[in-house]
């Protein structure tokens, strides 16, 4: 069962920034080689970027029986800790000068919400999870439901 599923994908701004630029390549080569040049070089930037854009904005963060998924990447439910949520200065500071470089991150700068786990396993070297959110109070109210769901509250 699935209790939680969110997909950071791109602001439309950013495909925006990309039609633009897109268009200004096709421009400038449209005037110096034509059409015969200019029209696939600027399919090929706009696919490129679409690609690159889809990629990055892929990042699909999930609850369900087997854990806490972000990505690939999988915490079991029995090894969730203390978790936290954070926006505006407090986030900015979790992402910055408090982020401990042994801890797994999956951040997306145009996300300003980030939530904290602490993983639970001693046996673990990472301290804990950092992972932007767009809703990071329901992401810690289900992460912490879960984790009294398997009785390893703390």
């Amino acid at each position: 069962m699935e209790n939680y599923r969110e997909r950071l994908a791109v602001p439309v701004s950013w495909w925006l920034l990309l039609g633009g630029l897109a268009a200004s390549v096709w421009v400038v080569y449209h005037h110096a080689y034509g059409p015969s040049v200019s029209i696939p070089v600027g399919l090929g930037l706009a696919a490129l970027g679409a690609a690159l854009l889809l990629t990055y904005g892929a990042l699909t963060i999930r609850v369900d029986d087997a854990g806490f998924r972000v990505g690939r990447a999988v915490l079991p439910l029995s090894a969730i800790g203390d978790v936290a949520a954070f926006s505006g200065p407090a986030a900015r500071a979790a992402r910055g000068h408090d982020l401990d470089p042994r801890a797994f991150t999956a951040l997306r700068g145009y996300v300003d919400g980030v939530v904290r786990v602490r993983v639970a396993d001693p046996a673990d070297p990472t301290p804990y999870w950092i992972v932007s959110t767009r809703r990071p109070e329901r992401l810690v109210a289900v992460l912490e439901a879960a984790r009294q769901g398997t009785g390893t509250g703390e």
